[in-house]
């Protein structure tokens, strides 16, 4: 066991040596402060560091959204707008942390970000959980149909038996299901999949507020935006979150949207800015001119899958030692954390690690937490996968090494484990290619691989189909180079 020792502890000083290099590698992978109470998001404890770090979504234009000026992907928006306003009141600059709107809250509440700014309505139900500012810019709710069912559609009463589509985790989502009992609900993390659910009469129409549903309507003649009446309570409109207890911060936050409310600033610079940024992405609004966000996005989903297969198998490795160890603790150990990470979701993985253990380890980027989950969540399998390689060879051939006067390092060395690895080699390498793929699941915490690029494109550009087909082909050319380079490696094997 003392190799295993020296192995587990090997693997711990490559670990800690990844952390340094990797978080500088994307602006959408760092983090505000972790902190186990809310006076990390205090106004005294921002400027300290520097910096305000804001939650948004960047797929709701005219709010937030991404377009590409001279070549480089830039945030834009009435809710960028604000925060960078913000974070000039407070003296500090503004990091904007990009993910899934319905991730937002849980980054506001475990402290990856000090406000969420992301067209989000002050609801009763999120006001339990967050405090909110002053609301900066009302609106109303409308639902976007095909501008062919027009005469179809007027009022809640006509959608019942109809299919509608709604944000996961937004207002609208909420005032659906509570008003429009006799329709059938389906929500989705993003606008733009729900547009493309409704232009694929999948969904008959999608709930959004009036302003977002301007913008989609003038850039697609296909659909209509009506106002159905919802029926709402509380506050009307969008508003900052901020963690619960921070009164200095939300009173910060006040004061900067009354100045902005004062002077008309929203009506009269923000929003018509934001038009202009939308009718410069209408003009060029082909997904061919956002060809360097697919780049970026494949050189993070190959870094990710690198550092993952790298530590997935030395995880692998040690926990496969560990499972044949004659120590109970330390083979229950291995069987303990083999059956609980195979029995549970990698997508939950790569959020636990990064809104919970990341809560413990002070700027942990979003990249990094990715790794780990991925690596933790390999590591499992490959257990499985060595283990098995080892139980196909013959116990004959190891008492026959030993009869010879091989010793037990020079019968594993020379014996075993070449036919091991012939033996487990293709099903390592179908482990690595489904790493490839499942380092899209990180998107979900806002690490900008391929899928989150592809999911800006569909923003900026107001076409869905066609980026997730690029995104599909992309996918397919780098597993299909994956794959041969595999097979010449296993026919190496099968020569030597």
């Amino acid at each position: 066991m003392k190799k295993v020792k020296h192995l587990f502890l090997l693997f711990a000083l490559l670990f800690s040596s990844l952390l340094a290099p990797v978080s500088a590698l994307t602006d959408n992978s760092t983090g505000a402060s972790s902190a186990t109470s809310t006076s990390q998001s205090s106004v005294a404890a921002i400027k300290k560091r520097g910096k305000i770090v804001i939650g948004t979504a960047a797929d709701y234009p005219p709010y937030e959204f991404s377009v590409e000026e001279n070549g480089v992907s830039k945030r834009v928006g009435i809710d960028i707008d604000l925060g960078k306003q913000l974070a000039k009141d407070l003296g500090v600059k503004a990091e904007f942390k990009v993910m899934n709107f319905d991730s937002l809250l849980v980054a506001l509440e475990t402290h990856k970000v000090d406000v969420v700014i992301a067209a989000m309505s002050p609801t009763p139900e999120r006001a339990k959980s967050v405090d909110f500012s002053q609301v900066y810019y009302g609106d109303n709710q409308d639902i976007v149909i095909n501008k062919a069912d027009q005469a179809k559609y007027k009022t809640l009463k006509d959608f019942d038996g109809r299919v509608i589509g709604a944000q996961n985790g937004s207002e609208q989502y909420d005032l659906a299901k509570q008003q429009m009992k006799g329709a059938k609900l389906k929500r989705l993390d993003r606008v733009n999949n729900l547009i493309i659910a409704l232009q694929s009469h999948k969904v008959d129409g999608v709930v959004m507020d009036s302003t977002r549903a301007k913008a989609f309507v003038a850039n697609n003649d296909q659909l209509k935006a009506i106002n159905p009446h919802f029926k709402t309570s509380g506050q009307q409109g969008t508003a900052v979150a901020v963690a619960k207890d921070s009164p200095g911060l939300v009173a910060a936050t006040n004061q900067t949207i009354a100045k902005l409310k004062k002077n008309n600033t929203f009506d009269r610079v923000y929003i018509p800015r934001a038009g202009k940024y939308m009718s410069q992405g209408a003009r060029q609004n082909t997904v061919w001119n956002y060809w360097n966000y697919f780049v970026l996005g494949v050189g993070n989903t190959l870094l990710i899958t690198i550092f993952a297969v790298f530590f997935g198998f030395l995880l692998g490795l040690l926990f496969a030692l560990l499972r044949w160890s004659k120590n109970l603790l330390f083979h229950s150990i291995a069987v303990a954390y083999i059956e609980f990470i195979r029995g549970t979701p990698m997508m939950v993985q790569v959020m636990f690690v990064y809104f919970s253990i990341g809560e413990l380890i002070q700027d942990i980027p979003a990249v990094v937490a990715g790794i780990i989950a991925i690596s933790i969540n390999s590591g499992a399998y490959v257990a499985e996968i060595i283990r098995s390689g080892v139980q196909a060879v013959n116990h004959g051939q190891t008492e026959a090494a030993r009869s010879l006067g091989m010793s037990k390092q020079e019968t594993m060395r020379y014996i075993i484990m070449p036919q091991v690895l012939r033996n487990i080699w293709p099903a390592l390498g179908n482990e690595f290619i489904t790493l490839l793929k499942d380092s899209s699941i990180v998107s979900v915490i806002g690490v900008a691989e391929l899928m989150y690029q592809t999911q800006l494109v569909q923003s900026a550009t107001y076409k869905g189909a066609l980026p997730l087909f690029i995104a599909m082909v992309i996918y397919f050319i780098l597993t299909f180079t994956l794959t041969r380079l595999l097979n010449y490696g296993e026919r190496k094997l099968n020569r030597s």
